[in-house]
């Protein structure tokens, strides 16, 4: 006898809403790449033209202002682009950046792709220990502040990040080094006035000498960093606190503590996941300010020496290489949220 029961498609099985969900999830990944596109060429763009509005010739300020006849000086113009046409110049950047040719640096007579790449593990050194640092930090002593809400501690912690917050970097690089690499009154100099190492030693020896050159930078960024990040974590933690959901779980008979780790702070990360993400794109950026002050051989300090000149393409190719680490990083915790929370992306 046959059977009444008829086969029901896998598509029906999995629900109505599930194709629906992926092909929203698939839109809401397609916008960002989309957008991320759309800010690289707008970056692109911007780049060639702001620093060709910096007062100055380039020529002019390689020559050490040596006197130079007309006809080198054109020859100058002539071997780095300079006598075309901007539309023609703007052009060959474009087409040579999007294949990865950045150009060639006036100063140093090298791709600029390859001076970055020579400057680009000190900065990850630097800003990427510090990021570690005040992230962990931040989130911790947010997390602390928001449970405690209107405690002594509390006060404290979010009055002093606050101060520290609106402290300008270079400001605070040139106190501590007054203070701890010069030496005022009783206390002596204990770390360097600047660079990234004291130059003869190896092994061990080298690497505590790089550690030693690298105390005063990184209290620098995490000083003034931290604080963000334990102000957005407290606000978005707070926001959480009276939500029925935590009731329950107190009801239930959790501990505090089980009720902030597991309930509490994974449904308020969406707001600190943002700011992860961009402190992420700022750190392979680079600090130019901090970098600057203590001499540090990286992409900022390396930004300001080539924005002195100006040496237009290694500025260029550095601005450029600084917003793509912003924006990728941006699009990065875009695609984290629906991760995190399903409803985002729907």
């Amino acid at each position: 006898m046959a059977s009444d029961v008829t086969s029901v498609p896998a598509e029906e099985t999995a629900g109505p809403g599930t194709g629906s969900i992926r092909s929203g999830y698939v839109r809401y990944v397609g916008g960002k790449l989309g957008g991320a596109v759309v800010s690289l060429l707008a970056v692109l763009v911007t780049g060639f033209f702001l620093f060709r509005l910096i007062p100055g010739d380039p020529v002019k300020t390689m020559t050490g202002g040596r006197p130079i006849s007309t006809a080198q000086l054109a020859e100058y113009r002539r071997e780095f682009g300079l006598d075309l046409p901007l539309w023609e110049q703007f052009t060959d950047y474009c087409g040579k950046a999007l294949t990865g040719d950045l150009g060639t640096s006036y100063q140093f007579r090298a791709p600029v792709i390859d001076k970055i790449s020579e400057a680009l593990p000190n900065t990850l050194l630097l800003t990427g220990t510090a990021f570690v640092l005040y992230t962990a930090l931040g989130m911790f002593l947010g997390t602390r502040s928001a449970w405690r809400n209107g405690s002594l501690s509390d006060r404290f912690n979010t009055g002093l990040a606050l101060t520290l917050y609106s402290v300008p970097s270079f400001w605070l690089g040139l106190l501590l080094i007054i203070v701890f690499s010069v030496g005022v009154g009783p206390i002596p100099g204990l770390f360097p006035t600047g660079g990234m190492e004291s130059g003869g030693k190896e092994g061990i020896a080298y690497v505590l000498d790089v550690a030693h050159h690298l105390v005063l930078p990184v209290v620098t960024l995490v000083a003034v960093e931290y604080g963000q990040t334990l102000l957005v974590t407290r606000s978005a933690l707070l926001d959480e606190m009276g939500s029925d959901y935590l009731t329950t779980a107190r009801a239930k008979g959790l501990r505090d503590d089980l009720v902030r780790r597991r309930h509490a702070v994974p449904n308020a990360l969406l707001p600190t996941v943002t700011l992860v993400f961009v402190n992420l794109g700022r750190t392979v950026a680079g600090v130019i300010l901090v970098e600057t002050v203590f001499s540090w051989p990286g992409l900022g300090g390396l930004f300001y020496q080539a924005l002195s000149v100006p040496d237009l393409p290694l500025v260029q190719g550095l601005f450029l290489f600084f917003a793509a680490a912003v924006i990728v990083m941006n699009t990065l915790a875009d695609l984290v949220y629906p991760l995190l929370d399903p409803r985002v992306g729907r």
